[in-house]
Parts: C-alpha cells; sequence; structure tokens
C-alpha cells in the first residue's frame, strides 16, 4: 500500500508539473497564432512538426515509453493548431485580410508552401510579397497591358521583359526554348527567379522555364485574367503544347507566391470575364452547391472577387490533398476531357470549351440547369466537330490510361465521381449524354 501511494503521489508531483507547464505552453501557443495571424502563415508546419518529435523524442532512452511519447507530442500539437484555428479561423479555413486590403491564402501542398494575395490595386505591391532584389525574368504576352509587365520589373533589382505573342499558340517548344536561351545568355543563376505576368498560357509557359532551367528555380505567378486566377494560379501545373495537344509536356512546379489584382480584369472584355468563370462554375459543380446558385442567381459578376476567392478555396483544399493528381484532383478536370478536344480542334476560348464539355458530363437534370446558366452567361452549349475528330484528339489526352479513361461525372450539384471506362466507348457515353452538338 505504501508503494502504490508512493507511485501516486509522484504522479501527482509530476501531473502538477504539467499542469503549469500546460499553461506556459498555451501562452506560447497563443504568442506563436498571433505572429502568424500578422503574417497571415498556415497554422500546420509539418516540417517544425517532425523537427519537435525527432528532437524530443530522441530524449527518451527508454524504447518502451518512446512510442507513447511520440504519442504524446502529437497530441499536444494536435491540440495547440485546434486552439489556433479557434483563435484566428480564418489561418485555418480561408482568406485571412491584411495590410493594404489584401487577403491572403496559405497553400501547402507537396513540393512547397507559398502565400496567394488577392484583392485590388496589389499589383504596386509585388516587390512587398515577393522576394525581387535579384536578378528576375518578367514573361508576358503581346495581349496583356504592357505596364503590368513594367511595373513589376520597376521593383525588382535587376529585371528583364520577354514578351511572347498572345495565344495558345505561345505554348510551344520553340518559345521555351528561346526563354531559356535568354535566360541563360542573361546570365541567370539558381538564385534568380521567374514571374509570370499574364493569363494561363503565360503561366504555363514561364512556369515550365523556371521548373527546367538549372533544374529548377523560383517562380511566381501574377495571373492576369479571370481563368488564370480562378484555376491556374493554384496548383503548380506547368505545361507547353506538343504537335497542336495540349500540356503533352510539363513539370509541377508549386509557385513560390501568387499575387491576384482582380483590377486587372477591367482590361478584359466580357466574353473573355464570362469563358474565365466557367473554371469557378465547374469547381461549384464538383464542390460547391452554393456556389453553383450564386451562378443561377446571375449574381457572379456583382461579386467577382468573392467567386475568385471561393474557387481558388475550393482548389487549396484539393491540391493540398491531393497535389499529384494520384485521386481527388482528377475532379478538377471535370469538363476538360471533352474540352481539351474541343478546344483542339477549333477556335473557341478555353472557357467555352470547359463549359461544352461539361453539358454531357452531368446528370440529365443537371445538365438542363448548367445550359440555362451557360446561356445566361452567353456562352456557347454546343461544338461544331466530327465524331472522329473528336475521338482523335481524347486519345491524346493526358486523362486516358492506355486503353482506359478516367471521366469526372456530376449527379448531384457540389459532389464528384469518377468513372473509368474503355477510351473506345467515350464517344457512345457522350452521345447517351446529350452529345455536344
Amino acid at each position: 500500500m505504501d508503494e502504490l501511494m508512493r507511485a501516486r503521489e509522484k504522479i501527482n508531483k509530476a501531473d502538477a508539473e504539467m499542469t503549469r507547464l500546460f499553461g506556459e505552453r498555451m501562452d506560447a501557443v497563443k504568442k506563436v497564432a498571433e505572429y502568424k495571424a500578422e503574417r497571415a502563415l498556415p497554422i500546420f508546419d509539418g516540417a517544425r512538426e517532425a523537427d519537435v518529435i525527432k528532437r524530443n523524442s530522441a530524449l527518451i532512452p527508454d524504447t518502451e515509453y518512446k512510442d507513447l511519447y511520440i504519442k504524446f507530442l502529437e497530441n499536444n500539437m494536435k491540440l495547440s493548431r485546434s486552439y489556433q484555428a479557434r483563435l484566428y479561423p480564418a489561418l485555418a479555413d480561408g482568406f485571412l485580410y491584411v495590410d493594404g486590403g489584401a487577403r491572403v491564402l496559405n497553400v501547402n501542398a507537396d513540393g512547397g508552401s507559398y502565400p496567394v494575395y488577392l484583392g485590388a490595386s496589389i499589383l504596386c505591391d509585388a516587390g512587398k510579397r515577393f522576394d525581387l532584389d535579384r536578378r528576375t525574368l518578367v514573361v508576358t504576352d503581346g495581349g496583356v497591358p504592357e505596364k503590368y509587365a513594367q511595373e513589376v520589373a520597376g521593383q525588382s533589382k535587376e529585371a528583364y521583359i520577354f514578351t511572347v505573342p498572345s495565344g495558345e499558340e505561345s505554348k510551344s517548344l520553340d518559345n521555351f526554348s528561346k526563354i531559356l536561351s535568354f535566360m541563360a545568355e542573361k546570365q541567370f543563376t539558381r538564385s534568380d527567379c521567374v514571374v509570370a505576368v499574364g493569363g494561363g498560357v503565360v503561366g504555363d509557359l514561364a512556369g515550365f522555364c523556371a521548373a527546367s532551367y538549372m533544374r529548377g528555380i523560383d517562380f511566381y505567378n501574377i495571373p492576369t485574367t479571370v481563368l488564370s486566377q480562378v484555376d491556374s494560379s493554384v496548383g503548380g501545373k506547368t505545361a507547353i503544347n506538343i504537335d497542336g495537344y495540349k500540356n503533352t509536356v510539363g513539370a509541377f512546379l508549386q509557385p513560390k507566391g501568387v499575387l491576384i489584382d482582380t483590377e486587372t480584369l477591367l482590361t478584359l472584355d466580357l466574353k473573355n470575364v464570362r469563358a474565365g468563370l466557367c473554371e469557378a462554375l465547374k469547381m461549384a459543380l464538383t464542390s460547391d452547391a452554393e456556389l453553383f446558385s450564386l451562378f443561377e442567381s446571375g449574381d457572379y459578376l456583382d461579386c467577382i472577387e468573392d467567386v475568385i476567392a471561393r474557387a481558388i478555396l475550393i482548389k487549396r483544399g484539393i491540391v493540398e490533398r491531393d497535389t499529384r493528381e494520384r485521386g481527388e484532383r482528377k475532379i478538377l478536370n471535370f469538363g476538360h476531357t471533352v474540352g481539351h478536344a474541343i478546344e483542339s480542334a477549333t477556335h473557341l476560348l478555353h472557357g467555352e470549351c470547359v463549359g461544352i464539355g461539361m453539358l454531357p458530363m452531368c446528370e440529365s437534370k443537371i445538365r438542363a440547369r448548367l445550359e440555362n446558366v451557360l446561356d445566361e452567361m452567353g456562352l456557347p452549349t454546343s461544338a461544331d466537330i466530327d465524331e472522329d475528330e473528336l475521338y482523335s484528339y481524347i486519345l491524346r489526352d493526358k486523362k486516358a490510361s492506355g486503353d482506359r479513361i478516367t471521366l469526372v461525372y456530376v449527379k448531384e450539384v457540389g459532389k464528384a465521381e469518377l468513372i473509368e471506362m474503355p477510351t473506345e466507348q467515350i464517344i457512345d457515353f457522350i452521345k447517351q449524354n446529350g452529345g455536344i452538338q
């Protein structure tokens, strides 16, 4: 009995000390949360937590207790994250407003963590948001107002502007080679960076150059179209086209930062704005029923910054869970299997092609609702393309694997499922679901 009492007394003393230390620890956790909130840093820091476990568990000599102690540490850190999220929900669940009226979202993807800045008239803050105190290559295209690239270049220590023609054709092996040769000529090193200023074409091309030059240098993205702001701004995909087929050659490279200035959208015509919003419409159908209702109400243009923010939040969550597109991320291809084929064979805009491509990938009642939305947006709901030609382009789609292809299908607004089928059945499937003509 005395032995039991002595053991319990030791436990009581240890518990009292642990209670005191717990209070000190949570006070420090609160300070950390305040620091993160001021700088819009993410709550979760995987590298830090791994270091804490490795360093502290090494202090436990008894292997019998080590596994238990690791669980103790993991539970402590989980509790700390929960407390920080309670103090600052925006750090865990969405955008945080910071200085200058910008909203900041942190993306924690396989390959790197980075901030996304969203707001109006924030291009002038690029030098504060990004590390441009070095040699910087600003890649843009002829359709983007020159002042945007010049604004970024003017905030860099040593900047060069490389302009490619506007249009999908610029995502070519020739331009890829020219940019790399230009960087070598200007003696860019691994310590320098590339900044894309423009739409998805520029982002894909510049990002692939950054991923390839000296096996990878820092890349920043400043998307200036609705399409690139809601979709390609997040995810780390870069690519060029080969022989008329989209995104055949590319790499994953997470940017070091993304800056979305909604003022740049004022230079776009309404057709391009609405076509670009098809990517947000895609995410609404697969992941956010409330956002789809906003499109059905017709109010999407009046709150376009919030639409962009919601689309990025959806993509952020998917990318963080499946950076390399091994599972869930495939739902972001909704409308793209058919859409890319149409885009390769016509002169329609990418967003228009995705809109058409989504229609045969919906249950009939949803397809009717989507048609109404596309009609209200002034976007096409059909394309003039021969079945054989459509099939030939689908065969070259990245989502095809051998003799099978994975399609994204929506039976209920806000939810998507993956359907795998023999590639030879794809045309019949499309015809049975309303076709594209």
